[in-house]
């Protein structure tokens, strides 16, 4: 669904007041903040779903399975989509189709209805990321980007991390459906603003259309992301999901020659020839796979190991939320001023030390250091995530920007996807094996809640060695220049 409307020529970014500028902006982090804070809130209540709709837990997981494979699909294509239409149709079409997928999620009387509601969402939500990048660089000067980034920022950590409070006490009080129709007021305000206050920033090349391009992103990364995302529930061993992942490199392989051979190519995958903008799509990979795993791990800890409600879990998790989005744009002025070395410097040494303070967490560990430890996680978190991609994505000339985007949250939906069940798979497999060896000694649910710490401290020990390692890869940035 694109919007038709008389296409205004594209106003030059610097003809833009401030006023403006920032009204722009606050439209951006609105829009971001509805996507992102959906794309967690139903997460909390597959279990539920699963009663309502009676189906099975696997089943009900296609909310978030199908959503991350549509959402990983779309963004490549957004490249495309930047360059052939103008801010005002594309972001005017992306929140539209996004208050559409939620209204129809919200009434939904069934099941398939839902799920084709959340389809919608995820498309909506795969084009608006790349493209708020992307305004945003046309609007801010490289002086003042990554303050302006920052509070992007805000959207991107603060959103997904309230998200499961806010489900947990909506489910405890009301209907499961109310998790839309919070949402859907917000859908049609960012509309209303959006459609009067949005201007056209971004400049079109009227790209030719790749098929291939598609054709190959499209099979390569939804096989890819649906074969990590079923591998921590259905084992590494599943003939399924060796399968699926084996066509996603395949094809994945052909897109990346596709894209390189063709003469318009949907995404142009030059922009990892700049070896500053390589290195930080490899920092911003694994800051995403540190990110998710946490963001998944911390709350089976909590929850299943030590007793907790869901509520409680959302609680505990909550001042880790509101110190990253404090932090944002403040990093943002930061990198600003000082450039990326001082920042990747301080992240990385929070994260390698939480890291290896989440192997010393056991059944005993206390909630208030619980609670300083995941905050401390995502405070170092808080440096790097949004000023990594900042400062790769001005290395590039401003055409390659929309590129430069759409590689960098590509690289950081597969990654997270790799990252969770990469370490899900770490953890199990290591509960299964210190299991016997604890039977003899301790009830079956003790042994199992034991065995489940030890495996999620050996999960948190290869996120140190990682962590140890992309610190190393850290020292490849260039310093700022005075």
């Amino acid at each position: 669904m694109i919007v038709i409307e008389n296409i205004k020529n594209t106003i030059n970014p610097i003809n833009i007041s401030n006023k403006a500028r920032m009204l722009i902006l606050s439209i951006l982090v609105l829009g971001s903040f509805i996507a992102l804070l959906n794309q967690t809130l139903l997460n909390v209540a597959i279990p539920e779903l699963s009663k309502v709709f009676d189906l099975d837990i696997s089943t009900v997981q296609w909310l978030s399975t199908g959503f991350i494979m549509v959402n990983g699909i779309v963004i490549p294509i957004s490249a495309y989509l930047m360059g052939k239409f103008s801010t005002r149709q594309l972001f005017l079409s992306a929140i539209g189709l996004f208050t559409i997928g939620t209204i129809v999620s919200a009434f939904s009387p069934s099941f398939s209805v839902l799920l084709v509601g959340r389809l919608l969402q995820a498309a909506a939500a795969g084009v608006m990321m790349p493209l708020v990048q992307t305004v945003i660089f046309s609007l801010f000067p490289p002086e003042k980007r990554g303050q302006a980034m920052g509070m992007i920022g805000i959207a991107m950590t603060f959103a997904p991390a309230i998200g499961p409070t806010l489900s947990g006490w909506i489910l405890q009080h009301y209907s499961w459906r109310v998790l839309f129709y919070i949402v859907i007021p917000l859908g049609v305000l960012n509309l209303f603003l959006a459609f009067f206050f949005l201007r056209n920033v971004t400049e079109r090349s009227n790209p030719k259309f790749d098929y291939p391009g598609v054709i190959t992103s499209t099979i390569g990364l939804g096989s890819l992301l649906y074969g990590f995302s079923m591998a921590g529930s259905m084992g590494w061993d599943s003939k399924q999901v060796i399968l699926t992942i084996v066509i996603g490199v395949i094809f994945v392989g052909l897109f990346i020659w596709r894209e390189l051979v063709a003469e318009q190519p949907m995404l142009n995958l030059t922009v990892f020839k700049n070896k500053q903008f390589s290195i930080t799509i490899a920092i911003g990979a694994f800051v995403a796979l540190a990110m998710y795993s946490v963001e998944l791990l911390t709350p089976v800890y909590i929850q299943n190991m030590l007793g907790h409600s869901t509520l409680q879990t959302g609680l505990i998790l909550l001042p880790g939320a509101i110190l990253m989005g404090i932090m944002s744009p403040i990093t943002g002025i930061i990198l600003d001023r000082y450039g990326i070395r001082p920042l990747t410097f301080i992240g990385m040494s929070l994260i390698i030390v939480t890291s290896w303070l989440y192997t010393t967490l056991t059944l005993d560990s206390n909630l208030l250091f619980v609670t300083v430890l995941y905050s401390t996680f995502m405070f170092g978190i808080s440096f790097i995530m949004m000023t990594v991609l900042t400062y790769g994505l001005n290395q590039l000339p401003p055409s390659m920007s929309r590129h430069g985007a759409a590689a960098a949250n590509t690289a950081r939906m597969v990654s997270g996807a790799i990252g969770t069940a990469l370490l899900t798979t770490i953890m199990s497999t290591q509960t299964k094996q210190y299991l016997p060896g604890l039977s003899s000694s301790l009830s079956e649910s003790e042994a199992v809640k034991k065995a489940s710490v030890l495996g999620m401290q050996d999960a948190f020990l290869v996120t140190t060695i990682l962590a140890i390692l992309v610190f190393i890869l850290t020292w490849f940035l260039k310093k700022k220049k005075k």
